[in-house]
């Protein structure tokens, strides 16, 4: 039912709600509160202490206006053990009308120490008769989320009215309480109508810290739910997926053909051991009419674009092309030099197209894709913009997936082949994913680890030097170049920021041409066009210069062997995944190398936390698993673009016991309820629920 159905509900209070994805009756059921209130008893006043949020009843004494520093309203109340003064800074006639002395008022705020005696600062007050002395609250408050022009009080009154549907007729339960599994969940295994009575109005010996934290059985029961329709949700993608059809590249019969065998016999090294089962993964994948939907996962330097190299020439050999999609163009500009100097000498052709190509170039690099003259098209977001036709697309390689969101993950899917074939898709990220991650926002993908470093790779040494010794790091930096090594310093800010006080790229770059003026510098930032980027890169990567000055831009997709030190710059404000990215710019060599992180003065604990972790551990996994611990789902992967992870109750981290259970029930109703699936799907997720056919 619309939320509309509600009294006091009109067109103007419903589009305040959609603000916060409310548009139905249900939906209102499940806004959970922030946090709680305690207004069911009353505290005398002579008990009040500053920092109680509490309700007291008093008598006016007297109400006055001051004008002072700011004009204010001050009211004094008292009920024999003691008085305190009740402070508005705006306020009306008839307010102060209600203030009148010898009225009997009951007030909730937050007790404070004032410039005289303890005092509440534009308290909630009403007028009470003697008879109502016990009338207080008979459950702890709730304070919700809200928007503009929302008040807590009609988010209060609107949430009664729902409740109040929920007693005249049943919200279904649509997990499978009766069965031997659920009954196994214990404590959680309470009805989904008395884990919602609880969150929305808890009784007030409840737990409140239970409550918030998340640990109650109301709130389990919630996010079990959430967490099995959210799975639910990932696995139709998945279903409809499987419903199509693939082109099916197998081995061509005569192995003197097989351009994959040709591509690694060029190699000047070996593959690893990991590199080639996850290659074997993918043929197997690719050999069914079933579309492959893979994704790899390696650590920093682990090989990953040499898996891809061999997926695409399995694909090229096989008489289709290949799409390759990078989230930004420093990172899409590396794949196209790693193509171009493995299939080149292959006689294949390799396309480029970005967003900001010349119109020429635009026209003649999508009419080359169109005709079929192009074997591999390396590029940014603008592969899949509607112009763009393949002439016969056989597989898409998606890096730093994650980045492109949820709902983007398919999106050139509609490439496709032609005779109802899609192409097979492989996804890489060097963001290791928490296997907790991985059980929800990437159920809908196989996945392949490539768990063993190429042989000779070097542990990198992580030192944390704060600011005040930047002369030393500098000495260092120095000595490294000396010795022949190339070094990244990387900057978090281009310019300047009085607001975040960061060391700019460019500033830094003319204090190190200062101090080391016989040393090549070269400096590159996301706000350089794509070919002084370039130029940068690659007077760096032909050692023309010894030392780059970047921003972040460099996280992924730069492999400069020579360069065995990086310093990063305020290192406190980045989190560990992005850092650990950036310390895998070196130690791509066989030299021993370094990471020196300067971090300013006055450490947050967390800051501290993070920096630790990145002096303990080269683990990417690991790391990544304490990364989602400190940031949180959200954070890490960037809601905004993935929005099925955008949970309302439930917490990867908080909840990951909760996970396998999940997986468990959300198996069990596929197989015995599935028409339970669409509306478990819609309840949790409603119009934000990914569907294959039109992400």
């Amino acid at each position: 039912m619309p939320v509309t159905r509600i009294a006091g509900v009109g067109p103007k209070l419903a589009e305040k709600l959609m603000r916060l994805r409310i548009r139905t009756i249900q939906d209102v059921l499940f806004h959970l509160p922030l946090r709680y209130q305690d207004r069911t008893r009353e505290v005398p006043i002579g008990d009040l202490l500053p920092g109680m949020e509490v309700v007291c009843t008093g008598t006016v004494e007297s109400t006055e206006v001051l004008f002072r520093r700011r004009r204010s309203m001050v009211c004094t109340i008292s009920d024999g053990t003691g008085s305190i003064r009740l402070r508005f800074f705006h306020f009306n006639n008839q307010q102060r009308e209600k203030l009148s002395e010898g009225t009997r008022i009951r007030c909730f705020g937050e007790v404070r120490r004032g410039p005289s005696s303890m005092e509440m600062v534009h308290p909630e007050f009403q007028s009470v008769r003697a008879s109502d002395a016990a009338l207080v609250a008979e459950t702890l408050t709730p304070i919700y989320p809200v928007t503009e022009g929302l008040h807590q009080l009609s988010m209060r009154k609107i949430t009664s009215a729902a409740l109040e549907y929920l007693d005249k007729s049943t919200l279904p339960e649509l997990l499978p309480s009766s069965t031997d599994l659920f009954q196994q969940l214990g404590e959680i295994s309470i009805s989904l109508r008395e884990a919602l009575l609880i969150v929305h109005r808890p009784p007030p010996e409840i737990s409140v810290d239970a409550l918030l934290e998340g640990f109650h059985p109301a709130v389990q029961r919630l996010a079990l739910e959430e967490l099995v329709a959210h799975r639910l949700s990932v696995q139709r993608v998945r279903q409809q997926a499987r419903q199509l059809k693939a082109p099916e590249i197998v081995r061509p019969a005569d192995a003197a053909n097989d351009m994959r065998d040709q591509l690694i016999a060029a190699l000047p090294f070996a593959l690893t051991g990991a590199q080639q089962r996850v290659i074997d993964e993918i043929a197997a994948d690719m050999a069914t009419a079933e579309p492959m939907l893979r994704l790899i996962q390696g650590d920093v330097g682990s090989g990953k674009t040499m898996v891809a190299a061999a997926a695409a020439a399995m694909v090229v050999g096989a008489g289709y092309q290949v799409a390759i999609m990078a989230p930004t163009e420093i990172l899409a500009e590396q794949h196209l030099l790693s193509f171009t100097n493995c299939f080149e000498p292959l006689g294949l052709k390799i396309g480029w197209l970005k967003g900001k190509l010349g119109a020429r170039q635009r026209r003649d690099s999508i009419e080359s894709i169109a005709l079929g003259q192009t074997h591999i098209a390396v590029g940014t977001h603008a592969l899949f913009q509607h112009d763009v036709e393949f002439h016969k697309l056989g597989l898409t390689i998606v890096d730093e997936q994650h980045r492109f969101g949820v709902h983007q993950r398919l999106s050139l899917r509609e490439k496709g082949v032609g005779d109802g074939l899609v192409p097979h898709q492989l996804t890489m990220t060097a963001t290791p994913i928490p296997r907790t991650l991985a059980m929800t926002a990437y159920a809908d993908l196989d996945c392949s680890v490539i768990d063993e470093l190429p042989p000779g790779r070097q542990q990198i040494s992580t030192v944390a030097i704060p600011d005040n010794r930047r002369e030393e790091v500098i000495d260092r930096v120095a000595a490294a170049i000396a010795d022949g090594r190339q070094v990244y310093w990387v900057c978090t800010l281009i310019e300047e920021s009085e607001v975040l006080q960061a060391r700019a790229a460019e500033g830094t770059m003319l204090e190190l041409t200062e101090r080391m003026p016989d040393v090549a510098i070269s400096l590159v930032h996301g706000r350089m066009n794509s070919l002084e980027k370039e130029q940068a890169m690659m007077k760096f990567k032909d050692n023309q210069t010894q030392l780059l000055v970047a921003t972040t831009v460099i996280e992924v997709g730069v492999d400069v062997p020579n360069a065995s030190l990086i310093i990063i710059e305020n290192a406190e404000r980045l989190g560990l995944s992005q850092l650990h990215q950036l310390r895998g710019r070196v130690g791509r060599g066989s030299v021993q190398s370094s990471c020196v992180l300067i971090y300013e003065n006055g450490l947050s604990q967390r800051a501290r936390d993070r920096i630790g972790i990145m002096r303990e551990t080269n683990d990417g996994f690991a790391i990544a698993e304490k990364d989602l611990e400190l940031r949180g789902a959200g954070e890490l992967l960037g809601t905004r673009q993935t929005g099925a992870m955008n949970f309302r109750i439930a917490d990867i981290m908080r909840d990951k016991k909760l996970l396998t259970r999940a997986k468990t029930i959300s198996e069990q109703i596929q197989r015995q309820q599935p028409d339970f699936i669409a509306p478990l799907v819609k309840r949790w997720m409603g119009d934000e629920a990914p569907e294959y056919g039109n992400v």
